[in-house]
């Protein structure tokens, strides 16, 4: 999958159990397409004693949670959107990701339905 969510991306949670929810992008699993966000999924672990944990016990820990069920949050409009990807470079020569811009739903549709029907065949 395109890298669309990354470490540190502000992200809500679109579908599942934790629909809603927000959180930041703690860590992205790339080879399993799962991302684990901070405060979301939580699930008890049973730990024995070690070093690390002394006492053993219950700890609450993030799961991870399938990246197509989340989406980035536009910073402008603080609202989930989709990302696209245009070949841009800035000052240094990265490539940069750009969201997508809020346009009204009626012009869309309106160009959209105009243009399949010009396109569709007229006629059998």
């Amino acid at each position: 999958m395109a890298a669309r969510i990354r470490k540190d991306d502000i992200v809500e949670v679109i579908a599942g159990e934790h629909k809603g929810a927000r959180g930041k992008v703690l860590r992205v699993f790339g080879d399993r397409d799962r991302v684990l966000i901070e405060g979301v999924n939580m699930v008890v672990r049973h730990v024995r004693p070690s070093q690390r944990h002394p006492q053993g016990g219950r700890i609450h820990r993030e799961a991870p949670i399938h990246i197509s069920n989340v989406q980035p949050i536009d910073p402008k409009t603080d609202k989930p959107t989709r990302v696209r990807f245009r070949v841009e470079r800035d000052d240094r020569g990265r490539i940069v990701r750009k969201f997508r811009e809020s346009v009204a739903g009626s012009t869309i549709s309106e160009v959209t339905r105009a243009s399949a029907a010009s396109a569709a065949p007229s006629g059998e």
